[in-house]
């Protein structure tokens, strides 16, 4: 039953090399360095790692991003000048994506930080975990001249064999499978099987060309009256007289009539009898081939294996619009995406170990952020729209009052309670910021440096105020006040005597008619005024007693007497 066992398992393993990956890292990376030579693959993985270093719009392959200044200077001098990233980086990315693996040896002066980086063969180099029972997170590298068939992990070292400590080392790997660990599982190890099928096929095709697509032709050769037994005779003799030719031989000189040159196309004689009439000559049709079907269906599944669209590699596919293809490139990108935080990992690792051999501690040691370059546009396009369709729906619940703020904040945008407290702080500090910007721009004034505010209501409210300033006149109405107080409910002076038009300008009281037995039609006292003053002016109050009115003794001019007759 052991024996069984350890039967199946050896089997098994050579089909799964998960299960004993360590002793088959050579033969696996062998197959990576066969499938590099594809005209497919290698036009993969170059896409990948020039997808994986695009230069943003400033022209920057690696942003950097720190509060200290000096931080970002000095990490800037790091990845620019001593690594030179814009160059380095998208060879390193390949390396990863083809072995899964990719090993830098940091060469590090305490004074100076990393001063030079040293690229290391995955042949060469082992890592060693748990080697330590008191530190269980203790990690090691060997590195191996002899290559990996030579190197024994566990064994006595050599001394030819050098060892690395963890912060000397960079190991850049694709941790995408839990079975390949302590290394990474390369990016075309879902295609090797298929490659391998594929490459089978392509083969079977070119020799099916080449042997089974020529044409042929049956000589049909009358024999007479020669006797049957000596038929195949008299047919082998034509045909070495016919088809047979001397190849000679480059070694010795020699002919060597054995080979025959032209075996793949070589005829049929067939003999018959009868006149001459019966010898002819026919030709075969070459055999069809229709095994291309076989191979597009792999190249199919290889391409879908690497993940990478057939528009990006030159293929003209039957797409049914533009949408098809951007969809295509965000499953891409986040193909990409996944690789770029691997490799700002490593990279953020390798800052640490600068920044911290030269002198930065505490805060400063931490203080800073790596960021690759977006690999789509519409990838881009998507999360903004993403966020301004969250933007557009919390407006529309706070402008019509639906729900608070802390639900827009928890169900629409995912905050916590500390990250919404934090925001609306923000907030608060955006608003002051607007404010100062305000006074600077209006008013010429910076509230920070003057520690007052000028032009805002407040500060007119109390410009106006006769208790600030009691030589002010023409103050607004409500501004006046003798005493401290309450302002007049009613600054206007419509419908009071004060007002210009009097105090019923539009004549409203005389509209409607008011029956109510307790007023009278008294007779108002600027009427009785006016009156009087009338009547003073036409002196009628002289006329108050009666007398006769008599004619003068003296004739008037009109007096009948004064009549002239002619």
């Amino acid at each position: 039953m052991v024996v069984s066992l350890k039967l199946w398992i050896l089997i098994v393993s050579q089909y799964n090399p998960t299960l004993n990956y360590s002793s088959m890292r050579l033969q696996l990376y062998s197959d990576y360095e066969a499938m590099d030579y594809d005209s497919l693959i290698a036009p993969a993985l170059d896409i990948i790692s020039e997808e994986a270093t695009l230069k943003n719009e400033y022209g920057d392959v690696l942003t950097i991003k720190s509060s200290n200044e000096n931080v970002k200077r000095v990490l800037h001098n790091l990845f620019y000048d001593v690594l030179n990233v814009e160059f380095n980086l998208p060879s390193w990315v390949r390396q990863m994506c083809k072995y899964g693996d990719f090993y830098l040896h940091l060469q590090i002066s305490e004074k100076f930080g990393i001063y030079n980086v040293l690229p290391l063969s995955v042949y060469q180099v082992v890592r060693e975990e748990g080697t330590d029972p008191e530190n269980p997170n203790y990690v090691q590298y060997i590195l191996d001249p002899n290559g990996l068939s030579q190197s024994n992990t566990y064994s006595a070292r050599r001394s030819d064999q050098m060892k690395l400590e963890n912060y000397e080392v960079a190991h850049f790997r694709l941790l995408s499978d839990a079975a390949y660990l302590p290394y990474g599982r390369s990016y075309l190890e879902p295609a090797r099987k298929v490659f391998k099928q594929l490459i089978l096929m392509e083969d079977a095709m070119l020799i099916h060309r080449i042997m089974r697509a020529p044409e042929k032709r049956i000589f049909y050769m009358n024999v007479g009256g020669i006797p049957p037994q000596e038929i195949d005779q008299f047919m082998e003799k034509t045909v070495q007289r016919m088809k047979k030719t001397p190849y000679i031989d480059q070694s010795s000189g020699d002919y060597n009539l054995k080979f025959n040159i032209q075996n793949m196309t070589e005829d049929f004689y067939i003999p018959v009898r009868g006149n001459d009439a019966s010898t002819k000559i026919e030709t075969t049709k070459g055999l069809d081939y229709d095994g291309t079907t076989d191979i597009e269906y792999l190249k199919n599944r290889m391409l879908a294996a690497l993940k990478i669209p057939k528009a990006f590699l030159g293929y003209d596919e039957n797409l049914e619009g533009k949408s098809t293809l951007a969809a295509m490139d965000i499953r891409f990108a986040r193909t990409i995406e996944r690789l770029q935080r691997t490799i700002v990992s490593e990279l953020h690792k390798i800052a640490l170990v600068h920044l911290y051999t030269q002198g930065f501690t505490d805060a400063d040691l931490v203080d800073f952020e790596l960021e690759l370059t977006g690999p789509s546009i519409v990838f881009e396009q998507e999360k903004t729209e993403l966020y301004k369709s969250k933007v557009e729906l919390a407006n529309s619940i706070t402008d019509k009052k639906i729900l608070s703020t802390d639900f827009v904040y928890k169900n629409i945008f995912s905050l916590s309670d500390k990250e919404i407290e934090h925001e609306r702080n923000r907030a608060l500090d955006d608003a002051a910021h607007i404010f100062r910007l305000n006074q600077i721009e209006n008013e010429g004034n910076d509230p920070i440096e003057s520690g007052e505010s000028y032009g805002t209501p407040h500060d007119l409210a109390n410009l106006y105020s006769t208790k600030r300033d009691k030589t002010i006149k023409d103050v607004p109405d409500g501004y006046d006040e003798e005493l401290p107080g309450r302002p007049p409910i009613k600054l206007s002076r419509y419908d009071t005597d004060q007002a210009n038009m009097g105090r019923d300008p539009l004549g409203k009281a005389g509209l409607t008619a008011d029956d109510s037995p307790d007023r009278t039609n008294n007779v108002s006292t600027f009427a009785l005024e006016e009156n009087s003053r009338l009547l003073k002016k036409l002196a009628l109050s002289k006329n108050k007693s009666k007398h006769l009115l008599k004619e003068k003794d003296n004739p008037s001019l009109l007096d009948e007497k004064n009549i002239i007759d002619e």
